[in-house]
């Protein structure tokens, strides 16, 4: 079967552990997105990391080759939704937080859609296998979803929660109306 390979941690953690100021960012940011540890904050940190280092690299480029490095790079930033804009600059990518990010997430994309009432039972739809994209099943909460994916997000048709009157799904407005 041969060595396994080795695997690369997809994260880096901070420089100094105890900045009370950092701790409570973390903190409110856990909350906010439903998180489970901050190794998936520090996950996307340094997601949006690669995405800045890569834009002060282009912009210090000013061949032809740094021109579609650059707009390959704004590609992939529209199309997970990240860069909204039109006529966006490497200085847009700069001001990126890591908010924009966690704000592609599946599981915050579930709860913003109204398919969850809270951020953690977004969470516990997608992990036990509820949740679909595309009409497959998914289950892992931290994939960043795709602008065309997004429409997608569905109850699967298999999954008991994809009936509109079972007690655990969020009331819809129109619902709440009547």
């Amino acid at each position: 079967m041969g060595d396994p390979r080795r695997l690369s941690k997809k994260y880096d953690t901070p420089n100094h552990p105890w900045i009370g100021e950092r701790i409570k960012k973390e903190r409110e940011l856990i909350i906010k997105y439903g998180l489970t540890n901050k190794r998936e904050l520090w996950k996307m940190e340094t997601r949006l990391r690669t995405f800045r280092r890569q834009a002060r690299k282009l912009i210090s480029d000013a061949t032809e080759q740094g021109a579609k490095e650059a707009t390959q790079l704004f590609a992939i930033l529209k199309r997970y939704g990240i860069l909204i804009k039109e006529d966006v600059t490497l200085d847009d990518v700069l001001l990126l937080d890591v908010e924009a990010i966690l704000e592609r997430r599946l599981q915050t994309l579930v709860f913003r859609k109204g398919l969850a009432k809270t951020p953690k039972q977004a969470r516990q739809f997608i992990v036990h296998g509820h949740i679909g994209v595309n009409g497959r099943k998914v289950t892992a909460p931290n994939i960043l979803v795709t602008v065309d994916e997004e429409e997608t997000i569905a109850f699967l048709p298999t999954s008991p929660m994809s009936s509109e009157s079972h007690p655990e799904r969020a009331k819809t407005v129109t619902e709440e109306n009547n």
